[in-house]
């Protein structure tokens, strides 16, 4: 586009002043951020599932991938043991890891941009307490059956997440507006509610000593896939939910010159907040009904990643997807790894890993403000 077609274009003239005023600037470091967000993505996946108590040679991995989606057929090296440890149990594993990491890295994106707080995550709206209580209900009632490959817990868990988020958005709309702080609020009062009512109904369940620990260990976090059934479904649901989350760039960046600006601009301010809360609840949703409640993912990739590549969402977004789901298959693999026999459940070593990590960051953003 030359100077003539920018003069000539007024809405040129406002996006490049949009841009210079969040402090977006098309870095071409941005490519090489990708590049090293796909490649790390790639190497975790294979490196996870090559690892582990009973080790893959890596070159046997490759192999095996090959043979099972290439056309070719190749010449067997591999034990029948190794493949069906590794396409049968270790890899959906893997990937469920993967595409869990991505949907919380992107769901925390989406949060920290509508609230324009970079402390915000995806469970700030009592997602997390409402996943607690359908995955409580679930055990207490002994549900059995399953709907599309999932079981009663991950189906309540992603019903109580769902749900708890459209309860704080009703409660904190105020005639046609929905105010953030009033968001914020209710997110807690909500959250502190739900809370409750899944410790009684822990209480008042049945057998409580021998369920306290499966929902001790579900809160804990953990990869739950039975196979390949679940990821099925899982898979292009998130793809989905990111493409739909990719897609709010703009009215995101728009938001975070505040909410008149952005009105100013043309964005209609409620029907995007709507838009964002609604993907990134269903994206926190899908996530914990396999995963139970990981923490600081949300939180510390989208932060980390906008320190490297900016604010502007059209990049932010992918690249947290891509961050958050390299850092938890790295995180599940460590605590897989560290203390084999044994493992570490993924949202205790996210917690671990995270919060100093998180105030490191922290710590480095407020010496660079000042």
């Amino acid at each position: 586009m030359t100077a003539s077609d920018v003069q000539a274009d007024p809405a040129g003239r406002a996006r490049g002043a949009f841009d210079a005023r969040l402090g977006i600037s098309r870095r071409p470091r941005s490519s090489l951020v990708f590049g090293g967000l796909g490649l790390l993505s790639v190497a975790s996946v294979l490196v996870a599932a090559a690892l582990g108590s009973a080790p893959i040679a890596l070159r046997d991995e490759v192999l095996i991938l090959l043979h099972t989606l290439g056309p070719l057929d190749m010449a067997r090296s591999w034990s029948e043991a190794d493949e069906a440890i590794l396409l049968q149990l270790r890899l959906p594993r893997v990937l469920g890891a993967y595409l869990v990491g991505a949907a919380l890295g992107g769901a925390g994106a989406l949060m920290q941009g509508v609230f324009r707080n970079p402390l915000a995550d995806p469970y700030v709206l009592g997602s997390s307490a409402g996943a607690g209580l359908g995955a409580v209900v679930a055990m207490s009632l002994s549900m059995r059956g399953a709907f599309l490959g999932f079981g009663p817990v991950p189906l309540f868990a992603f019903l109580g997440a769902l749900g708890a988020v459209l309860l704080v958005y009703s409660l904190a709309r105020v005639g046609w507006r929905t105010p953030t702080t009033h968001l914020l609020l209710a997110g807690v009062a909500v959250g502190s509610f739900l809370g409750s009512l899944m410790s009684l109904v822990i209480l008042l369940g049945p057998a409580v000593e021998a369920r306290l620990r499966s929902v001790f260990a579900w809160l804990l976090g953990g990869i739950a896939l039975s196979g390949w059934t679940e990821l099925r479904v899982l898979a292009p649901a998130l793809v989905v939910g990111l493409v739909a989350a990719w897609a709010l760039a703009r009215p995101l960046d728009a938001l975070a010159l505040g909410e008149a600006e952005a009105s100013g601009l043309g964005v209609p301010v409620e029907r995007a907040k709507l838009a964002v809360i609604v993907v990134a609840a269903l994206l926190t949703g899908l996530a914990v009904s396999i995963s139970g409640l990981v923490g600081f993912v949300g939180l510390v990739v989208p932060h980390a990643v906008r320190l490297v590549i900016g604010p502007a969402h059209r990049k932010l977004l992918p690249a947290s997807a891509l961050g958050g789901g390299a850092f938890l298959v790295l995180v599940d693999l460590l605590g897989r790894t560290v203390i084999a026999p044994n493992e570490i459940p993924v949202g205790l070593t996210t917690a671990l890993l995270g919060g100093p990590f998180f105030l490191v960051l922290l710590r480095r953003r407020r010496r660079y403000e000042l």
